[in-house]
């Protein structure tokens, strides 16, 4: 029987980040959608919602430690509520999880960075979560000429 886990990463816009975590080995399934707002559904309104990819993966095949370098691939850890020209809350940077694990392997990974002093990378625990609307679904495969902070070369890196 195959372990499966779940964490939910945000990287800035959701198109860019589902495009390049569905490419990673070991990734089983990506969800686009949003975590951690303050209310319980999106009617419209972003209300403290993080963009963000629900990731399920297979811990034997590639670790939490693997997936948190690979989203410092594509990300800014710099910068707060900004990745690339996409501006505000929803785009900030995080990891999301209601396993307490994977929320270690994040917080000591950034910890043992030489710059943590200056990470902005959320590493908080899953409060809620909504998936965004079908249009938001794989949305780099069906429009590759929308915008996404995440350059070309690094949405092809990994795909088989």
């Amino acid at each position: 029987m195959r372990l499966i886990e779940t964490v939910y990463l945000a990287g800035g816009c959701l198109w860019g980040v589902q495009a390049f975590i569905k490419t990673l080995p070991g990734v089983i399934e990506t969800e686009a959608g949003r975590a951690n707002g303050a209310t319980d559904t999106l009617d419209g309104a972003y209300d403290g919602y993080a963009e963000c990819v629900k990731t399920t993966f297979d811990p034997s095949i590639v670790t939490m430690k693997e997936l948190m370098n690979y989203l410092f691939e594509i990300i800014d850890p710099y910068s707060v509520n900004r990745q690339g020209e996409d501006v505000g809350e929803k785009y900030r940077t995080g990891v999301y999880s209601a396993d307490p694990r994977h929320l270690e392997v994040a917080r000591t990974l950034i910890d043992n960075r030489s710059d943590a002093d200056r990470i902005a990378v959320e590493v908080l625990p899953l409060t809620n979560y909504v998936r965004s609307a079908d249009e938001h679904q794989d949305r780099l495969e069906r429009c590759p000429d929308d915008y996404c902070h995440i350059p070309k070369t690094l949405l092809e890196k990994y795909k088989q």
